[in-house]
């Protein structure tokens, strides 16, 4: 089984040199063994091809996920758990660490070892997946660990836009015609936007983790229902309040935040191995109180989101596969234009409970790579408790100052929510 990679995927893994990983780490409380772990990896790789999928090249150059006959195993490294934090430390390092994809499968698989508690870590490349399929195969992955002989199907991988994209759409002569008009004009654009001669150095990458508990996530929950908005635009605001009073001027009073291509496009299964997104950006009227603004943010979400088109986006890109090089170094070179990306994940419907073991915790995924500003919020909810990743590096946001915007973030949702108590 091979195909070729969509543009998105082929953006993601660049060259090979410069790692673009997806991780997400999770605590077990309970007792495994090696061939236990490696039965279960085993299994999901089975249902899913693109997890056995080495990177190869046609002869165009195009790269193609290519699934050897024989299987190679997802590879497995074992440490020995020292202390609570270590799964930090392991996901920087993991963040750094390339794949050698033409030898080897683009997820591994790490074993923090502790004495009736690990903590286990699926990395990733991000050309292979979004944290939305990364949570589909965890749960895959903790069903059979528990129960080897589970059944969790198997996957009918996505070949090509033509899995994606209706026939009636993909073969319509203005769609088409539509689609080649828009990405040439793009293409063409993003020729003479001017970019730096150099990229910006990164310098030292970091991670903040923190949690709301149950009850203060509730509260949150109750306050966004009282007022008819969502979390996620909530967060938003918060997110930008806390830039702008961090770094005043120097914010740019915008948001990146993911949208889920599976809200439009119902052909891209939860369970499919997918990586490509769609995405709007969110801005905050510095004008209006904070309510009042994030009523105004909804609005403009709703309105954004409502004219999201999965079909023709895919359409254009895959129209534009000439314009990649440009792309990148646009991506790469040009001038930051948003605080940070913004991605809720939600509530992660996975079991707690399991009859072998108990899934603790999920930590909420991170992501970093090197198409320009590095700095991403991932948030998440498990067991009712609302986590929050935050990850950064020192070129283009200060350690110091990601401290003080996560503070200022707590700060705002802590106010907020006294607000409603006492109205």
């Amino acid at each position: 089984m091979r195909r070729r990679l969509l543009f998105g995927e082929r953006m993601l893994l660049g060259d090979g040199t410069e790692p673009f990983n997806g991780v997400i780490p999770f605590r077990l409380k309970g007792s495994f063994t090696l061939e236990d772990i490696k039965r279960a990896l085993a299994r999901i790789q089975q249902k899913h091809p693109w997890l056995r999928a080495l990177i190869t090249y046609d002869e165009k150059n195009i790269p193609c996920f290519d699934v050897p006959e024989s299987p190679i195993s997802i590879p497995i490294k074992i440490l020995v758990r020292q202390h609570e934090d270590q799964w930090q430390e392991e996901s920087k390092r993991e963040w750094q660490t390339t794949f050698n994809y033409e030898k080897l499968p683009l997820i591994r698989f790490i074993w923090i070892k502790g004495e009736g508690i690990s903590d286990m870590i699926f990395s990733f490349h991000h050309c292979l997946c979004d944290g939305g399929s990364g949570m589909a195969f965890l749960y895959e992955f903790l069903q059979v660990l528990d129960n080897p002989s589970a059944d969790i199907g198997i996957e009918k991988p996505i070949l090509g836009i033509q899995d994606v994209v209706p026939a009636h759409i993909l073969n319509s002569r203005r769609q088409k015609l539509k689609a080649k008009f828009i990405s040439r004009l793009a293409a063409t654009a993003i020729k003479f936007i001017p970019v730096n001669k150099k990229t910006v150095d990164r310098q030292n990458d970091y991670l903040i983790h923190w949690k709301f508990d149950q009850k203060r996530s509730q509260e949150l929950i109750s306050y966004c229902k009282s007022n008819q908005v969502t979390v996620n635009t909530l967060l938003c605001a918060a997110v930008l309040q806390a830039f702008k009073t961090v770094r005043g001027a120097a914010a740019f009073n915008k948001v990146s935040c993911p949208v889920d291509i599976r809200r439009f496009a119902n052909q891209v299964k939860n369970d499919h191995i997918f990586a490509f997104g769609l995405m709007i950006v969110v801005s905050a009227n510095e004008k209006m109180n904070f309510l009042d603004n994030v009523r105004s943010m909804q609005a403009a979400v709703e309105r954004k989101t409502s004219k999201l088109d999965p079909y023709i986006t895919m359409m254009v890109m895959e129209s534009g596969h000439d314009a990649l090089p440009n792309f990148t170094k646009l991506l790469k070179n040009g001038k930051s234009s948003n605080d940070c990306m913004f991605s809720n994940l939600g509530r992660i419907q996975i079991p707690h409970q399991y009859k072998e073991f108990t899934l603790e915790t999920i930590f909420s995924p991170t992501v970093i790579g090197p198409l320009g500003n590095t700095t991403t919020l991932v948030t998440s909810t498990f067991q009712g408790e609302m986590g929050f990743s935050f990850v950064g590096s020192e070129g283009y946001l200060p350690y110091s100052e990601a401290l003080a915007i996560r503070d200022e973030i707590i700060k705002t949702v802590q106010q907020q929510i006294e607000n409603l108590v006492t109205s």
